[in-house]
């Protein structure tokens, strides 16, 4: 199995988990947990949901960059796509694990899931420009 077809297999059930626990959230979390808990799993499903979605995008670049340039050119963008599951890991993980009753140092985990997001989405932009520059450079 290639990595990019690791990486599309875990944002399909990254996808399935979001909406999985958005639903449980929605339908009886609070009485289960209490109102915080909801606020915690609802933040945790947004940023899953929409980190699922980058990481399927930087895939899906990485695959037209690949068709017009070797794969060293493409690799920032399979890097994002895993900086983006890693950080969604650690940072929705974290909220999970307070929302459910986990220890309250998980609170400290959060943020450095939320700083691997961010050197996902900066890897991104780093590898989407060098697509696009040597794509321009040939034209």
């Amino acid at each position: 199995m290639t990595r990019t077809a690791v990486l599309l297999a875990l944002a399909g059930i990254l996808g399935a988990a979001a909406v999985a626990l958005g639903a449980w959230a929605a339908h009886g979390l609070e009485a289960a947990h209490g109102a915080r808990a909801v606020v915690l799993v609802e933040t945790a499903v947004r940023y899953q949901f929409w980190h699922v979605l980058a990481m399927i995008a930087a895939l899906v670049l990485d695959h037209i960059a690949r068709r017009e340039h070797p794969p060293a050119e493409a690799a920032w963008l399979v890097v994002a796509s895993l900086l983006f599951a890693i950080g969604t890991i650690v940072f929705c993980g974290a909220l999970y694990a307070l929302a459910f009753g986990g220890p309250r140092w998980m609170g400290a985990v959060a943020p450095i899931g939320g700083t691997v997001l961010i050197a996902g989405w900066l890897a991104l932009a780093w590898g989407a420009t060098r697509a696009f520059k040597r794509t321009q450079s040939r034209g």
